[in-house]
């Protein structure tokens, strides 16, 4: 290797990040803008943390490494890398913030190491071509650097482009990643037709995998295909298995709610998001709950979702888009506007959550036409799962559609 990788994080957190890049996190207020400090002691801000939570002490270690360090590319890399994965597990942006700083203190051209983290930080922004550009460069430079390939795999599952997908997972194998490889075939698999075999691939890489934070990644993925077989107490069996590992994911929070909110089980989103407030994403489950059951707090998380997406639009920030499609149908009742967000973001993202809010807001707003790529889409992947697949011939021309009464299809 021409550089040293990155160590002291998962090894196959990668999918898991990028995938939930779809969901949300904290907006910070409209006219917050961003300023470089003139003292690299000054506190900025102090984020919230947890009981038991050790990310504060372990933060101030690899702080403290990387100012020992002066102008060593590597603990510099960790710090971020270390940002990077507290925004994803807890939602909360403004730590991709402080991993760019970390980056920017660099100049051109950066190492390998820097490159993949920066790399993730650009598809964080949807920056996708700018973050295959990093990944790319990094690689030139380390070709053993696995996660690089495995974060590029993660982008074209994004973008529906199974074929270079399939790439990048060869690679993983030609590596010897089985762990990497597995996770990433047995995903590329089920999202292209071959939910078995996908499910068969994930299986064999938790088999084979001893980190803790690959079996929370697994296991969500293998939740997510068993609901798309039409297996929800194997999938519920396996979420389960991934919250008692007792560690903070976002994404894994996410895909657990919308299965209790596709099963008609909104309580208990209520007692599992009680604390989650400070993430759109999960926020939004949250909100979406209590408008299902009536509750009395039900005007005020919409309403403070209506905020954060109003100061992220005063911002130009567009990558939360896809949440916003789903507020704007569920929770304001407004097909139109659903159907104008969900379509603006299918022409980004197009993983089944994607093609899903866009069929949904087309059958609501009585425009099929408007989910035409997502048809497209679904015929040419043959993904399987049958709510999806009975969504795509109701938003068919021609085909009576019929609405749930909050104009989504459950």
């Amino acid at each position: 290797m021409t550089c040293p990788q990155l160590t002291g994080f998962p090894r196959f957190r990668v999918l898991s990040l990028i995938l939930s890049l779809s969901l949300g996190g904290l907006a910070l207020p409209a006219e917050a803008a961003p300023r470089q400090p003139t003292d690299d002691a000054e506190v900025l801000e102090r984020l919230p943390s947890r009981a038991g939570d050790a990310s504060n002490r372990e933060l101030v270690a690899l702080r403290a490494a990387m100012a020992a360090a002066a102008n060593d590319p590597l603990p510099a890399g960790r710090l971020a890398r270390r940002y990077f994965d507290l925004a994803m597990a807890r939602g909360d942006p403004r730590y991709v913030g402080y991993a760019e700083a970390v980056i920017a203190r660099f100049a051109e051209p950066l190492p390998a190491g820097l490159l993949s983290v920066r790399g993730m930080l650009r598809q964080y922004r949807h920056a996708f071509a700018a973050a295959l550009d990093d990944f790319a460069a990094a690689l030139a430079l380390d070709p053993e650097l696995a996660d690089a390939h495995a974060w590029r795999a993660a982008i074209f599952l994004v973008q529906a482009d199974y074929p270079s997908a399939r790439q990048e997972c060869a690679a993983l194998q030609a590596l010897r990643q089985d762990v990497l490889y597995g996770s990433c075939i047995g995903l590329t698999q089920a999202y292209g037709g071959q939910l078995d075999g996908g499910y068969r691939a994930l299986q064999e890489a938790l088999a084979s995998s001893r980190d803790p934070g690959n079996h929370l990644w697994l296991l969500t993925r293998l939740g997510e295909v068993a609901a798309w077989r039409g297996q929800p107490a194997l999938a519920e069996s396996h979420y389960r298995a991934a919250l008692s590992i007792g560690r903070d994911d976002g994404y894994l929070l996410a895909a657990w709610s919308d299965f209790l909110l596709d099963n008609g089980r909104p309580r208990e989103v209520l007692s599992q998001l009680a604390d989650w407030e400070s993430s759109d994403t999960l926020l939004l489950r949250l909100a979406e709950a209590a408008a299902l059951l009536n509750s009395r707090d039900a005007p005020r998380l919409a309403q403070t979702l209506d905020e954060r997406f109003a100061a992220a639009r005063q911002r130009g920030d567009t990558t939360h888009r896809a949440e916003e499609a789903r507020y704007a149908l569920r929770l304001r009742h407004d097909p139109q506007q659903a159907l104008r967000l969900a379509a603006e973001n299918y022409a980004v993202q197009r993983e089944p959550r994607d093609a899903r809010i866009l069929f949904e807001a087309a059958i609501a707003a009585g425009d099929p036409a408007a989910a035409q790529a997502a048809r497209d889409w679904l015929r040419d992947s043959g993904f399987e799962d049958q709510r999806l697949r009975s969504l795509g011939r109701q938003s068919t021309p021609g085909t009576a559609q019929a609405r749930s009464p909050t104009g989504a299809q459950r």
